[in-house]
């Protein structure tokens, strides 16, 4: 795809406005659900983070892309975000440890990428009126085009997009000094989280979103970790249904997506929430103690409190609107989060939440030692 300086660029709404800038990377128009970050930095994480397949990304910071873009930094094995969206863009990077100019990898990638808007009235718009699909044009086409693509294009809600961001063949990843064998349900895992993982001593099993409970279990794991994704949680059928089926011993973890897959497994609801929770200064109250972590997150979905049955308790609360941030099952060693305890982009405080999952393998291994002696 061409990088360019074109000035010719829009973005039309679902509710039929209108935004004009300037085109940085050309690409046939593109559509998706449209999202606001107020991250001030992280946006080479947030564009490669599989959370974000099937949305435009756009970012409420003014300046993006001036340092540059660096393999150790990425989420994922690219580009997951379908556009870019941005006040300023830097078209050459001039961070110390170097690295690829922004448009450039968005361009390799195919990605169109689009600056000069007003980027503060078009959060308003979706802060009022919530998040809604829209199509990003760099091109020429006729406003009637870009708008039957836009009727084309599928909602968030009741979309299963696991399929697309997970992995497609299981694979290994080996701990440098191994303690525990975590198989990780992948419907979108960021490097990031696989990284908390293995250097706290799991040897991880990756297996893709449409694996079985019985695969996952033939590859003798100590416990389970639910990973993030993208679309709707209800509609991740064949990742929920793995889930209902995992046995109740073992312990179990998830994060974002996979928090909403444990809930939906028990009983619970999920619901979409206005215009989702994105940015890297949530801050999440922990019930039992009453800390509050400021955190990162990154999800347009939550569980619903009134449909919680009893096996589940709430242990995490959101501080700016109440919805449910965490969970615990009352009688198995399976917890989760619905923010992201890894960051990246990020605080890095909540990363206990990955030392709480060793604790419990931990004690798991003894109990199975124990009941092995007698």
């Amino acid at each position: 795809m061409p990088f360019t300086n074109l000035p010719a660029a829009r973005l039309l709404l679902a509710n039929g406005r209108l935004f004009h800038g300037h085109s940085v990377v050309a690409a046939p128009p593109r559509t998706g659900e449209l999202c606001f970050h107020t991250g001030m930095t992280g946006w080479q994480e947030m564009l490669s983070d599989p959370s974000y397949t099937g949305q435009l990304l756009v970012l409420s910071t003014a300046h993006v892309g001036n340092t540059g873009v660096l393999p150790e930094d990425l989420e994922s094995d690219g580009v997951r975000a379908a556009g870019l969206l941005a006040r300023s863009v830097c078209r050459e990077p001039s961070g110390a440890r170097g690295g690829e100019a922004l448009p450039h990898w968005l361009a390799a990638e195919g990605v169109p990428c689009v600056d000069g808007l007003d980027t503060r009235s078009l959060v308003q718009v979706l802060r009022t009126e919530g998040a809604m699909n829209a199509v990003l044009s760099t091109g020429l086409e006729p406003l009637e085009e870009l708008r039957e693509q836009l009727e084309a294009a599928p909602s968030m809600a009741g979309r299963d997009l696991t399929g697309l961001a997970g992995c497609g063949q299981a694979w290994e990843l080996p701990a440098e000094a191994p303690r525990f064998r975590v198989a990780v349900l992948d419907c979108g895992v960021k490097h990031s989280i696989l990284r908390e993982l293995s250097t706290r001593g799991c040897t991880l099993g990756i297996f893709p979103p449409t694996s079985t409970a019985a695969e996952l279990m033939s590859w003798r794991p100590h416990g389970i970790f639910l990973s993030n994704g993208p679309g709707d949680p209800a509609a991740s059928t064949a990742p929920l249904e793995c889930v209902r089926a995992l046995p109740p011993h073992l312990p179990l973890f998830g994060i974002c997506l996979g928090h909403q897959l444990l809930a939906l497994a028990c009983g619970a609801r999920t619901v979409k929430l206005p215009f989702g929770h994105r940015g890297a200064n949530h801050p999440v109250l922990c019930l039992k103690t009453g800390q509050v972590w400021i955190t990162s997150q990154n999800h347009g979905f939550a569980v619903a409190e009134q449909s919680l049955p009893d096996e589940l308790e709430i242990t995490h609360t959101s501080l700016n609107d109440g919805t449910v941030e965490g969970l615990r099952l009352r009688h198995r060693p399976a917890f989760s989060v619905q923010f992201h305890p890894e960051a990246a982009p990020g605080p890095r405080e909540a990363r206990v939440a990955f030392d709480h999952f060793i604790t419990l393998l931990e004690e798991h291994q003894r109990e199975a030692c124990h009941a092995r002696a007698h």
